[in-house]
């Protein structure tokens, strides 16, 4: 049996994940800020002060990883956590300053590096290919990763 990488879905859109967050390293480094931060602080960006729960159910993400990169966000004075008004146990995670200065270019990077990657496709090509993109993550998810 041989595999052939240029025909498995799984290793193409693993590679051109990796591609898309390295071009979108390069272009956020200036901004302080990195790939891995990116998916929390969209989240926050469109709303503040979330807990890490609900954080973890928007991402969809492992609660170490989250954990790990929220401890980092707030060492790099992106975040600051609070107390939550209505349960002890909980904190708020809220963005600083810092980091609410840049929305606008790192949303402006970020459509950069999707328009740069998405460049040699026409408008109706692009609709179908995130839509196949979408159609493929709900599968995945609905199917608890792929596990018919």
């Amino acid at each position: 049996m041989e595999f052939d990488r240029m025909t498995s879905a799984g290793y193409l859109v693993n590679h051109m994940a990796r591609l898309f967050a390295e071009g979108l390293r390069k272009r956020i480094a200036p901004l302080g800020i990195v790939p891995g931060q990116f998916p929390a602080l969209l989240a926050l960006w469109n709303k503040d002060g979330l807990t890490q729960k609900e954080l973890l159910a928007l991402l969809d993400i492992e609660q170490a990883t989250l954990a790990n990169t929220l401890t980092r966000m707030e060492r790099d004075g992106l975040i600051t956590r609070k107390e939550h008004p209505a349960d002890a146990r909980a904190r708020t995670i809220h963005l600083t300053e810092k980091v609410r200065a840049i929305r606008d270019s790192a949303y402006k990077v970020a459509m950069e590096v999707n328009e740069d990657a998405l460049s040699d496709f026409s408008d109706k090509e692009r609709a179908v290919f995130l839509d196949f993109m979408r159609r493929t993550i709900t599968t995945l998810q609905d199917d608890g990763q792929g596990s018919k």
